[in-house]
């Protein structure tokens, strides 16, 4: 076992690369390798296996807590379901739109199938 003291544990691309190195190490050994483990009053070592996973979710840009394109106000999931309206309109809601990254002013064609509706953004046409 090395002794090596890291001011801080590694992160992003350095803790990527140092576990491929250690592939052959069980995933304690790893986390602890790369710097993951802290000194308890008793003198024996933790190995934080948490703060190791997350920072590897980090350093593969895996987000799994919900705030990866939300607005951060909770609010419901997109179904990628509509309902037909009393007044007989479609309405495309905002977690949709906001997913397209669309803004406002684009247009879209329309075509109808037998049992579908296709949306189609028209390219802006350059001004020139």
């Amino acid at each position: 076992m090395s002794k090596k003291k890291r001011s801080e544990p590694l992160t992003g691309e350095m803790l990527l690369s140092k576990v491929e190195q250690l592939e052959h190490l069980p995933k304690e050994q790893k986390a602890k390798e790369c710097g993951y483990y802290t000194i308890t009053k008793n003198g024996l070592e933790r190995v934080n296996m948490m703060k190791f996973y997350n920072a590897l979710l980090d350093a593969k840009q895996i987000k799994i807590d919900g705030k990866q394109g939300g607005n951060g106000r909770g609010g419901r999931n997109a179904s990628y379901r509509i309902t037909v309206q009393a007044n007989g309109n479609l309405l495309i809601g905002a977690a949709y739109t906001k997913q397209m990254e669309l803004e406002p002013g684009d247009e879209f064609e329309i075509s109808l199938g037998r049992k579908h509706i296709h949306l189609k953004q028209v390219e802006a046409e350059a001004d020139e």
